[in-house]
């Protein structure tokens, strides 16, 4: 597929995003073209005006203040109708477009956000849906009204001397050859400024997010140079930007002078027979065609903005959807878990980072797996909502593999507490009861903050459960945090829970309190525990070892340590390390 085909593809698809307002669409064309129609009509108003102060027709004198007033205000309303109405699609068209990106955005699959850069897919929000209205809707404007305008002016031209009005289609061909070197350069650097765009975006987001780590360490320095670096990439791609559409403008000009003293030259001489006021009208009307050609070429330029921004923008539509192909949409909410021959490599890597993993979980057993960093611990964990597909062996959830149940109802049957504590910019209350559990009764979320410990320090919030925490609960300490997404995973009520270091974050204290409410909800679900922690998990009824993707131990605690393999050297330097730290 060529450049300029592949383009044109770009942009009929963007104009689909206007089919929906057509009609709308239609109004604002009707106002452009009584615009247009009224260009032309103006240069006939001067003629008229000079043959009658000619002629001396005192008749006509009384008409022409009415004819003045009709036209301007003629021209006017089809001003109105062509902007407002245009605007209107255009409005419509940004929120479609983003809500599009936004949603899709939400059914791409995790392996997609881990290759991502996440300040460009923000910024195909913010900024290049900006660059796409333009040339969806804008630049039509321009391409409509200027176009009609030059259309009604060159058939006055034409009506008026058509052998004369020859010498503007002389330079035709030189205007469209500059016209589509330019196109080309402008969505080639267009394209630069919106990953510019995109590289600003993502570090000014780690810099606000990461504010604490950026000062304690003295990260300032080298965060205002990343940022300096990517401002002035973006600073010298948007001067070129600048300087080849500055360029366009001049040499049109200049073409279009060419012509225009060339037909001025040719005017005085072939319009002998003309009247005083024809004269005048063909000139004026000549010399009015540069402006809309020229709002034509920088239509044209916003036109190749939008396009360049647009490429982006339906290739990150176009990425497949996290695979959804499951048709059962009920589980039987036991919560039996089966590894059948399971091995896992990360896309890109040829590492098994799981190896022939084989593994029964009964209804409401508790299985703590502990293990080094990277041992794949949290892989594991991660395999069971599909947060990744694996393609070697099975899991089986309630007999089922995975594989078959929709990821809604899969995903039901989980409830998930991390580490890494995600919280959202809203109140302690909608950040229990997120999501599917925003109906759940009030009682129930009190509850679940019960249960988590959480109540202790929600009544001495300023406003309680109605209290805004910040981005990513900010306000919070890292244990209420922590309780907080607790108390939504209780809130749940999943027949499978998932608690992945839950209780890394938290103060001794706080850990003994959450011990006791998961212990209480533990003996009604099926759980699987990380743990790093080896004293939280000796009553699991099976603890699996994991070594470089692969269980080399399991069994219960005292098997375990009776066994004096891994884990009995894991927890000898625990308690070694816990000893000493008392003493």
């Amino acid at each position: 597929m060529t450049k300029t085909t592949s383009s044109f593809n770009v942009y009929k698809r963007l104009l689909k995003y206007v089919v929906p307002y057509i009609k709308l669409f239609f109004i604002s064309i009707f106002g452009f073209a009584i615009v247009a129609v009224a260009e032309p009509l103006f240069a006939e108003l001067v003629k008229l005006i000079i043959d009658t102060i000619e002629q001396g027709n005192k008749a006509d004198h009384k008409i022409l203040p009415a004819y003045i007033i009709g036209l301007v205000m003629f021209r006017s309303l089809g001003t109105f109708f062509g902007n407002y109405f245009l605007a209107k699609v255009a409005v419509n068209v940004v929120h479609k477009l983003r809500q599009d990106i936004f949603n899709h955005y939400s059914r791409l699959s995790t392996e997609y956000f881990d290759a991502q850069n996440s300040g460009h897919l923000i910024s195909l929000i913010t900024y290049n849906v900006t660059q796409v209205t333009n040339a969806t809707t804008t630049s039509v404007k321009y391409f409509v009204r200027e176009g009609l305008t030059a259309v009604g002016l060159i058939v006055y031209l034409l009506w008026l001397n058509w052998q004369l009005t020859l010498v503007f289609f002389v330079i035709a061909p030189l205007i469209a050859i500059i016209v589509t070197v330019i196109s080309k350069k402008l969505r080639s650097l267009s394209k630069n400024v919106q990953d510019s765009m995109g590289d600003m975006t993502h570090i000014t987001s780690e810099l606000v997010q990461g504010n604490r780590v950026v000062k304690c360490f003295g990260g300032a320095a080298y965060e205002i140079k990343r940022f300096k670096a990517s401002s002035f990439f973006n600073k010298q791609q948007s001067q070129k930007v600048a300087l080849v559409a500055a360029i366009q403008n001049p040499v049109m000009q200049i073409l279009v002078a060419f012509a225009l003293g060339g037909l001025l030259f040719l005017a005085l001489s072939m319009m002998d027979n003309a009247s005083t006021g024809g004269f005048v009208a063909y000139l004026l009307a000549a010399f009015m065609l540069p402006r809309p050609i020229q709002a034509l070429v920088q239509a044209n330029n916003e036109i190749q903005k939008g396009i360049a921004a647009a490429s982006d923008i339906f290739i990150a539509l176009d990425v497949e959807p996290e695979n959804d192909q499951g048709t059962i949409d009920q589980a039987a909410g036991k919560g039996i878990i089966q590894f059948e021959n399971l091995s896992f490599s990360y896309p890109g890597s040829r590492k098994l980072a799981l190896k022939n993993i084989n593994l029964n979980i009964q209804a409401g057993q508790t299985i703590a797996i502990v293990g080094a960093s990277g041992s794949g611990k949290t892989t594991l964990t991660n395999l069971i909502p599909r947060f990744y597909d694996y393609s070697k062996g099975r899991i089986l959830l309630d007999g089922v593999e995975i594989k078959q149940y929709t990821l809604g109802c899969l995903r039901d049957q989980i409830a998930i507490v991390t580490q890494n504590t995600t919280l959202f910019n809203d109140t302690v209350f909608n950040n229990i009861a997120y999501g599917v559990l925003s109906d759940i009764n009030e009682e129930d979320v009190l509850k679940a903050a019960e249960d988590a410990y959480a109540t202790e320090f929600i009544v001495s919030l300023e406003n309680g459960m109605q209290t805004e925490i910040g981005e990513h609960g900010i306000q919070l300490s890292g244990g209420q945090r922590q309780r907080l997404a607790i108390a939504r995973a209780l809130l749940k009520n999943a027949p499978v829970l998932i608690l992945d270091e839950a209780t890394s974050a938290l103060d001794t204290e706080s850990e003994r309190y959450i011990q006791k409410a998961l212990e209480h909800v533990m003996a009604h679900r099926t759980t699987i525990v990380i743990a790093h922690r080896l004293s939280t998990i000796e009553k699991a009824d099976v603890i699996l070892v994991m070594q470089a993707g692969e269980i080399v131990e399991r069994g219960t605690h005292q098997d375990l340590l009776a066994k004096k393999g891994t884990y009995a050297r894991l927890h000898a330097m625990q308690f070694s390390e816990h000893s000493t730290a008392e003493q």
